[in-house]
């Protein structure tokens, strides 16, 4: 059986020193994309491949349904991976689904509205997905959240980043505008 050794949230996926400083985590052997876009478009599939392949590990394109399949079928066969998708929710739908991950590090997210807030120097975060974090901490054990834009950046902590939001009064969302970076 195989396993996710770390997921990881960034909207580039694989992309440059991140990846090859990630790919070299002990009992790496293989990295996942996980992206219904990517997928789809046997180009971007193909560029996604060969950079996950510089950095000597095997990589498997996946969509959201084949990635349920794979797990489902095989439990990644002999894979020790690191997972990678775009979303916070992707994660969501995989661990809900069954798949075991054990540390998720979230990368790099763009503002997408103006509900979204920086919660850090390269995420911006809304209360779906933070209400989604902590379920998967609290329900799914994932006891190892943390944002991370690089190895070599400092780590906020889930706990850190929660406290943006009120999450006891789900009816009110606290913001801190104010805050800089």
């Amino acid at each position: 059986m195989g396993k996710v050794v770390l997921g990881r949230v960034d909207e580039r996926l694989i992309h440059g020193q991140v990846m090859i400083t990630l790919s070299q985590k002990d009992g790496v052997n293989s990295i996942f994309v996980v992206d219904d876009v990517v997928y789809n478009e046997t180009f971007m599939k193909d560029l996604y491949k060969s950079a996950g392949n510089r950095t000597g590990k095997k990589t498997i394109v996946l969509n959201e349904q084949r990635a349920f399949y794979y797990w489902d079928k095989y439990k990644f066969k002999d894979y020790n991976c690191i997972l990678v998708a775009k979303s916070i929710d992707v994660f969501y739908k995989l661990i809900k689904h069954g798949v075991e991950v054990c540390e998720l590090n979230v990368g790099g997210i763009a503002k997408k509205d103006e509900n979204d807030l920086l919660v850090t120097k390269s995420v911006y975060l809304n209360k779906e997905d933070a209400k989604k974090l902590k379920e998967l901490r609290e329900d799914y054990k994932i006891d190892n959240i943390y944002f991370q834009a690089t190895p070599s950046a400092p780590k906020s902590s889930l706990d850190e980043v929660l406290k943006n939001f009120d999450l006891n009064h789900l009816s009110s969302l606290k913001l801190r505008k104010d805050k800089k970076w």
